[in-house]
Order: C-alpha cells, then sequence, then structure tokens
C-alpha cells in the first residue's frame, strides 16, 4: 500500500483489530521509506441488492429509506423502533440471499406488508394503502376486506342458544364490523365519535 505521506510503495502491519461492528479489519501500517505510521481499514466488498422500479429504472436497495417508511406507517402504533430495525435487517438478509441481487419493488413492497401484517394490522394498512396506490374509497375497502377475511377464523357453533332461543340462527356467525367502533347508523350522517 502506498504511504499517504512520502508515497514509498511498501510497508509493515504493525497492528491489526476487529471493528466494534465486526464489519472490517483496522491496520496500523509503518511505511519503509519515512517510517510514519497510517491506518487502512479492510472490507469484505459488497454486491448492492438492486430495487427495480415500476418505470423500469434501478436504484440501490436503502434499508434506512425502508426504515423510514415502515416507522411512518406504525406512527402512534405500539410498535417500537427495535422491532422496526429487526423488521427491516431480516428483509435486508433476505434480499441479500437473492441470486441475481435484484428484486420488482412490487415484490419489495409485498414483502413489506407481509412483515407488517405479521407486527401490526393498522401499520399494515397505512403502509398497503400508500404502497398500493388505492384510487378511491371501494378500492380500499375491498383491500380491507380481504385483510379481514384471511385474519378471521371460523367461530365454532355454540353449544348453548343463549337467552333468544329458538329465534337465534346458529349455522349464520355474525362476521365483524367491517370499521370497529362505527356502528352502521352513525356513518353517513351522525355525529362523528372521537
Amino acid at each position: 500500500m502506498r504511504c499517504p505521506f512520502c508515497g514509498h510503495p511498501e510497508d509493515k502491519v504493525v497492528d491489526s483489530r476487529e471493528s466494534r461492528e465486526g464489519d472490517s479489519i483496522r491496520r496500523r501500517r509503518e511505511c519503509l521509506g519515512c517510517s510514519r505510521r497510517f491506518t487502512s481499514y479492510e472490507r469484505v466488498e459488497e454486491v448492492p441488492v438492486v430495487v427495480v422500479k415500476k418505470d423500469g429504472r434501478r436504484e440501490v436497495f436503502d434499508a434506512g429509506k425502508l426504515l423510514k417508511g415502515v416507522s411512518l406507517a406504525c406512527q402512534k402504533r405500539p410498535v417500537s423502533l427495535a422491532r422496526l430495525e429487526e423488521l427491516v435487517k431480516d428483509l435486508q438478509a433476505r434480499l441479500v440471499e437473492l441470486p441475481d441481487r435484484e428484486i420488482r419493488s412490487r415484490d419489495l413492497g409485498e414483502m413489506v406488508m407481509e412483515e407488517l401484517r405479521q407486527v401490526d394490522h393498522v401499520a399494515y394498512v397505512r403502509f398497503a394503502s400508500v404502497y398500493r396506490d388505492f384510487k378511491d374509497l371501494s378500492e380500499f375497502v375491498t383491500a380491507l376486506d380481504g385483510l379481514m377475511k384471511r385474519e378471521r377464523t371460523p367461530a365454532p357453533p355454540p353449544s348453548d342458544p343463549g337467552p333468544r332461543g329458538s329465534d337465534a340462527s346458529p349455522s349464520k356467525a355474525q362476521a365483524p364490523p367491517l370499521f370497529p367502533g362505527l356502528d352502521a347508523p352513525s356513518l353517513p350522517g351522525g355525529r362523528r365519535r372521537r
């Protein structure tokens, strides 16, 4: 390695230490020409993961950008930053294992949504609404209904008909409301709940 002080091409390594993060090795070198010491770092060469955008542009995957996106989706939700960092780190590890190191932005978005669904349903819906770019309310409600159908588990048939007696129909399980906390009569013109 060429000395930064005198330009001499030969040196000797006096000390080697691994960095705190474990991703590089720090080497103290002494120039054989001028005897001054300098530091060099040795790192593994990484092949970046490339995200192919909808318009065909290619962009290097940015974990910070992804963390910002999922953090916005989880704003004011009971999800810790450590959990989000872990989610991004897991996704990044999966991307590094891709054989060609390229992924379409659509596939990446689906991977993120799948992870968010397991972390927090509200964050999942927020991320999906931005990522899928819903054009109107009906598209949004259809997607939300699809999520609820996936999450819904069939209720076991009631063993006791309950207080209503023979009037109740045990074969028809009532589906949970699409937007819990808002009853149908209050939606069109009634007072809003706070």
